[in-house]
């Protein structure tokens, strides 16, 4: 243990696969965040620890942090992470790092959130976030979107929280697309990966370059088709955030 670390104690895990999970953990001290941050969480490890930053999934009002995991086979952290049940012990860093974080800023009302798997992981933070400031009383002025991609449909993690979402708040719309339909047929919602369908739902949104950021999350060919798809459609670097999970190879996770 270090000053820059906290034990914290796996509150609870709900399997999505046998590769994804969500893990909720408690740290001893509270951990300060905005919603689009990630925490570092590790295991001791010789001679160092052993640490991955992964986003947050959890509003900062929460207790407990959450985060949407996916098991690399072969890397350094996740099969240790994936052993790891109710009770059991992790690390985290103190302090919260990251800047893909809403753009308030900007000035456009419209925020199209596109994410692959767990990549959505940061944006369920934002609309957490927004639901619970709407419920003190707040009025949110944005408009928010969440496209959402996975090869297969038990791969949304969330479906049904952001489903629900979208039919109680009139600021917030759910967009699921599965991309290997042959081992999906009873889908019924959108065809196609993120990149495939970007384009179609800008043009049924409205959404545009001149009131509208777009944020994408998670694998970095999605992200690099992404930004071409907008480039071409006249969006602007600064109207484009995004959050690589992964640059190398994934065993490194």
């Amino acid at each position: 243990m270090d000053s820059k670390h906290i034990r914290a104690v796996v509150a609870s895990r709900r399997e999505i696969t046998s590769e994804l999970w969500v893990v909720r953990i408690r740290p001893e001290e509270a951990v300060s965040f905005v919603p689009g941050q990630y925490v570092t969480v590790g295991l001791p490890g010789n001679p160092r620890m052993v640490e991955r930053p992964y986003s947050v999934a959890s509003s900062p009002r929460e207790p407990e942090l959450e985060f949407f995991l996916e098991l690399v086979p072969h890397g350094e952290l996740t099969p240790q992470l994936y052993n790891i049940g109710a009770g059991g012990e992790v690390f985290v860093r103190r302090a919260a790092k990251g800047r893909f974080t809403l753009d308030v800023a900007s000035g456009h009302r419209n925020h199209l959130l596109v994410g692959t798997v767990t990549g959505v992981a940061p944006f369920i933070s934002m609309a957490r976030e927004l639901a619970a400031r709407e419920a003190s009383g707040e009025s949110i002025p944005y408009e928010l979107v969440v496209l959402h991609g996975a090869s297969v449909s038990v791969e949304l993690g969330y479906a049904e929280e952001l489903g629900g979402m979208a039919t109680g708040h009139s600021w917030f719309r759910y967009i699921p697309s599965i991309s290997r339909t042959w081992l999906d047929p009873g889908w019924k919602g959108e065809l196609g990966r993120c990149e495939d369908v970007l384009r179609k739902h800008l043009d049924q949104l409205g959404f545009t370059a001149s009131d509208t950021t777009v944020y994408a999350c998670g694998n970095p060919d999605m992200i690099k088709n992404v930004k071409g798809v907008l480039g071409r459609a006249g969006f602007p670097k600064e109207s484009v955030k995004e959050e690589v999970y992964w640059v190398a190879t994934e065993g490194s996770r």
